[in-house]
């Protein structure tokens, strides 16, 4: 029996179904592609905080990696919170040692109330390490912010972020445009060797979790498929609008939780 293709995330756990892998997972099936997970962190949240995180040992997370590569047909490879530099030089080692087709890197760097995730050395290890091994790179405003050292405030000064974003290493990026007030509209800009795109949807008054997460493993389902970057990425802004579109809430908090199967619906 030939094998299918899957799709590796290597990210976090979010206890409360919303973000992290399980989020990722459901993306991944939503998609038809079978998912693979190797967990970074483990998070006690829900959808009112994160209370409490837990690194495992790098030795066991290069276990989880080695053990899909060994047995798996890998198409992409998501990445998602990384906790730390020796969590990400670790994840590095592998990539560089298996060579997936496609990485997609999402930076995750800066939590919602606006804290920065990562130390000094983590992002200097994302940017020397990580970026010139991802396909795309897909930050929000705030981390693009942190990576470029530079302040966002408009869309002129987004145009310009991009171009210094690709000129990390990354293949392509995709840049978030959630955070920046430009209207009614939300702008994803996208922009690879050869072309530069925006994606455009209405700005809706919910406050969506997971969108992120939910985001880089659609582009990496859709490389699964077969599809070119640029496509992936359009399709990738689609299916998370209307997953946040169609969410639910099924916790206490004010946050929405995607649709992730009825996004893909008709």
């Amino acid at each position: 029996m030939p094998r299918s293709i899957s799709a590796l995330t290597i990210a976090g756990s979010d206890s409360g179904g919303g973000a992290g892998i399980q989020a990722d997972l459901k993306t991944f099936a939503a998609h038809d592609v079978h998912g693979l997970s190797a967990i970074t962190a483990l998070t006690a949240q829900h959808t009112r905080g994160v209370t409490a995180v837990h690194v495992p040992p790098v030795a066991f997370l290069r276990a989880q990696i080695d053990a899909c590569f060994e047995d798996f047909d890998i198409g992409a490879v998501k990445l998602g919170m990384l906790a730390s530099a020796e969590v990400i030089h670790a994840v590095a080692d592998a990539l560089e040692a298996y060579r997936p087709r496609h990485v997609v890197l999402d930076p995750v760097m800066v939590a919602t109330s606006g804290a920065r995730l990562l130390e000094a050395d983590a992002l200097d290890a994302l940017r020397g390490r990580l970026l010139p091994l991802a396909t795309v790179l897909t930050p929000n405003i705030p981390e693009a912010e942190l990576l470029l050292d530079a302040r966002i405030a408009d869309g002129a000064a987004a145009d310009a972020a991009l171009i210094a974003l690709r000129a990390l290493g990354a293949e392509a990026v995709l840049l978030k445009g959630g955070h920046l007030d430009e209207g009614d509209e939300v702008t994803d800009r996208y922009a690879d060797g050869g072309a530069q795109s925006r994606y455009r949807h209405p700005r809706m008054d919910i406050d969506g979790h997971g969108t992120g997460c939910t985001l880089a493993s659609a582009i990496a389902a859709n490389l699964c498929l077969g599809m070119r970057l640029p496509d992936a990425c359009r399709n990738a802004t689609d299916y998370v609008h209307e997953a946040i579109r169609r969410g639910h809430a099924p916790g206490r908090g004010n946050v929405r939780v995607l649709d992730h199967f009825g996004a893909r619906r008709p």
